[in-house]
């Protein structure tokens, strides 16, 4: 979790008591996981040091909280689980998502294999709402329930307890979340039967707004400012029109509170460090440590003056997209780093793998990559090409900070900038193969706009190259987009399928040339 450039996402971490199940021997391993809010990857060095972690250099998840968590939880895109974005209307926590997607999350697998289960944190944004079922849902397979009704706080939030209220004040003592989230799992782990397998899910509110580090440490990094490399403060020209309205340059108000948070998030992280050394040493205390899987990752990106945007996340860029991951465990050699893309539809059926589920019984789009960790243990394959997907929030009346705009907007800062709305809407497909990597985005808008960006010589994406790019690859990133976007399950994972559909669709339309082109740039023979 250390050097890792550009996170401001909230941590999860996921734990699994996993000794060896993973080759099917006894006692069942366990996974635990931590799941920070909103990061990207800059963060101070954790106290587990990453020396004993394999880190994931491409990690990509969707650009928002509620989206994001939902895909963690379910293993599907968002298409496949309903939830677009962070409101009740987008089905984020709603009636609907709490009777089908959550009643197959994987958590519930867990539980019929006799795994004890904890969470604690923050859950989904909308969650105990009246618009749901309020503090007294408690969705299934989880056996001990300590989740955050609503959106990210530190002090001065309820909780649901086991589906009970449980309301808390402002003392750091007793309310400051991240260290109750830390004496509770503790606790959990110290109680628990060693009979059963365990799988712990931590999702402290850091370094999500509104900031609030513990009184000790306030005061720490001074002197830190955003970084302000890559596409800091560049204007985003050829981009969706969202982003062609920040002031550029940045006036010096948006950029001393973007330095003030960029410290403060950090400031809230040391309290997440503190969380995972507790817990490394209590499950070494406890001689649970070799047979226990740790994850730590966030639910997305985010910026902090990337093309002028002040701070936010829910854009289609690297900064919004990837995360940090970092996992350590049974069978996984330490010090190592992989290139291979990994996506947040991934970490269910990754732990569903370690903990002994067939995953031939389980409807998922993703797929486990245990068998990139642990090549001992897995065999398996590493796709070369992959979704992102996003429905934008907005207000059906205008925002009073900006009228010129009209209505539809949301996230609004001074200037007129926004960083979202309605027509934010858009579908990338992402290919990642070690030889290519090229971003196609569509947008769902009256522009129609189209956004394309070749990672391998522009790695900020500063330049968007969709004038310059031959229409045979753009016509087969559009089939191949158009796919990826009604993929269910196996389909999502079925890379000669994807790529045969889109070969066949050239071929019908007597595109002989493109077919060799497309079939070039994808390295497919027949």
């Amino acid at each position: 979790i250390s050097h890792m450039r550009h996170v401001t996402a909230q941590p999860v971490l996921v734990g699994t008591y996993c000794s060896s199940r993973c080759s099917y021997n006894p006692p069942l391993p366990s996974p635990l996981l931590t799941h920070v809010e909103t990061e990207r990857v800059t963060h101070p060095p954790l106290c587990c040091r990453a020396s004993s972690f394999i880190i994931f250099l491409s990690p990509f998840f969707t650009p928002l909280c509620c989206p994001s968590r939902s895909s963690i939880l379910t293993g599907q895109y968002p298409h496949n689980h309903g939830v677009r974005n962070n409101s009740v209307s987008g089905n984020c926590s709603s009636i609907q998502w709490q009777k089908d997607p959550e009643t197959e999350a994987f958590p519930v697998y867990l539980s019929k294999l006799k795994y004890q289960t904890f969470y604690a944190g923050k859950y989904l944004n909308q969650y105990g709402k009246k618009d749901g079922e309020g503090v007294s849902h408690v969705p299934p397979g989880w056996d001990h329930w300590h989740a955050l009704v609503g959106n990210s706080q530190y002090y001065n939030y309820t909780l649901s307890v086991d589906g009970k209220e449980e309301v808390h004040g402002d003392s750091y003592e007793k309310d400051y979340l991240t260290d109750l989230i830390a004496n509770r799992s503790l606790n959990f782990l110290e109680n628990r039967s060693p009979q059963h397998p365990f799988f712990l899910m931590l999702s402290p509110p850091a370094p999500h707004s509104p900031w609030t580090a513990a009184p000790q440490y306030q005061k720490e990094f001074s002197n830190v400012k955003a970084p302000r490399d890559g596409s800091f403060d560049k204007p985003g020209k050829d981009k969706h029109w969202l982003l062609r309205q920040p002031v550029n340059p940045m006036p010096s108000s948006s950029l001393d509170y973007l330095d003030n948070a960029y410290r403060k998030r950090w400031q809230t992280l040391l309290s997440v460090d503190d969380m995972v050394e507790m817990l490394v040493k209590k499950l070494e205390s406890i001689k649970e440590l070799d047979n226990t899987y740790i994850f730590y990752t966030s639910d997305n990106g985010y910026h902090t003056g990337q093309f002028s945007l002040p701070i936010d996340k829910r854009q289609l860029y690297e900064f919004d997209i990837r995360v940090p991951l970092m996992v350590r465990g049974p069978g996984i050699k330490p010090k190592q780093t992989l290139q291979a893309p990994v996506l947040n539809i991934d970490l269910a059926p990754t732990i569903m793998d370690i903990s002994g589920v067939d995953l031939s019984t389980v409807n998922v789009d993703g797929q486990s990559f245990l068998s990139q960790m642990a090549p001992s243990l897995r065999n398996g394959t590493v796709r070369p090409f992959f979704l992102v997907e996003y429905t934008g929030e907005g207000h059906p009346t205008t925002d009073p900070a900006c009228p010129k705009l009209g209505p539809g907007l949301s996230q609004c800062f001074p200037d007129c900038v926004c960083e979202d709305a309605f027509n934010n809407t858009y579908a990338c497909v992402r290919t990642l193969d070690g030889k290519t990597d090229l971003q196609y985005c569509e947008f769902a808008d009256t522009e129609s706009f189209v956004e394309v960006y070749n990672l391998t010589s522009d790695p900020h994406q500063l330049e968007n190259v969709l004038k310059k790019t031959d229409p045979a690859i753009l016509q087969a990133m559009n089939q191949r987009l158009i796919k990826l976007q009604s993929c269910e399950g196996d389909s999502c994972r079925d890379v000669k399928l994807l790529v045969v559909s889109t070969l066949l669709y050239l071929y019908f339309h007597g595109r002989s040339t493109r077919i060799r082109i497309f079939s070039r740039i994808t390295n497919f023979t027949f």
